[in-house]
């Protein structure tokens, strides 16, 4: 289901990101057809994808190559890096849904402290990520990238455990895709979605949590804890 468009004509005359926030809020998110058209949709999906936090499954190897700090995760040291190395294109997708419109508007969410990055660093040098918007206890997952081996997965799993920690209850990943599949990813219909939704709208995490330091052992034993760990 697609709700109406906006133009990159000025799309912060009309839509900013109060009305990107309050989108996620009833439960949409935007997407364009491609890099060059200035269109932005609101997507309804019928089916959504959402990874269970309190089921989050990490794979046996995957578990030791975290433990293993095998790259530097910072958080929010290099947002808009993410952003375009997520807009790049890549084998098997050469073309991608982040237009400027949408650039823009996640680059002001991230100024206003509602996107972050989760990024992986190699000999300082970008090697994988992924970004999103939290909103209360809700964080929505967006896009990820990978140039090295397990970028992308380590960055999921330090995400995922700092949700846990900081006190979030609904982790969105708009469509369910077989690499999710692998940790857990569920797709469940969106009245179910939007019930899901609302009560962790709700909640106040701990936002701090998301930019404190944490080792790879730490990050495998919060994204896997049985109950949810406020601190």
């Amino acid at each position: 289901m697609e709700e109406p468009e906006f133009s990159a004509s000025g799309p912060f005359g009309v839509f900013g990101p109060e009305e990107l926030l309050a989108c996620y809020a009833r439960g949409v998110f935007p997407m364009a057809d491609a890099r060059d058209d200035p269109r932005v949709y609101l997507i309804e999906p019928d089916q959504r994808g959402v990874v269970p936090l309190e089921r989050f499954h990490i794979p046996s190897r995957l578990r030791r190559t975290v433990r293993g700090d095998p790259f530097q995760v910072r958080v929010d040291t290099a947002f808009a890096a993410v952003l375009d190395a997520c807009a790049a294109s890549a084998p098997g997708r050469e073309d991608t849904w982040i237009n400027d419109p949408i650039r823009r508007l996640y680059i002001e969410l991230h100024a206003r402290g509602h996107a972050h990055s989760l990024e992986c660093w190699r000999d300082e040098v970008l090697v994988g990520g992924l970004y999103g918007v939290t909103l209360g206890g809700a964080f929505f997952g967006e896009s990820m990238f990978s140039r090295a081996r397990d970028a992308s997965k380590v960055a999921l799993v330090h995400l995922v455990a700092r949700l846990r920690k900081g006190g979030w209850s609904l982790l969105d990943a708009q469509f369910l895709t077989e690499h999710l599949s692998q940790f857990g990813a569920v797709e469940t219909p969106q009245a179910a979605y939007l019930r899901m939704l609302k009560p962790a709208l709700r909640l106040t995490p701990d936002t701090g949590v998301l930019t404190a330091p944490m080792t790879g052992a730490e990050a495998v034993d919060y994204a896997l804890q049985p109950t949810t760990q406020a601190s």
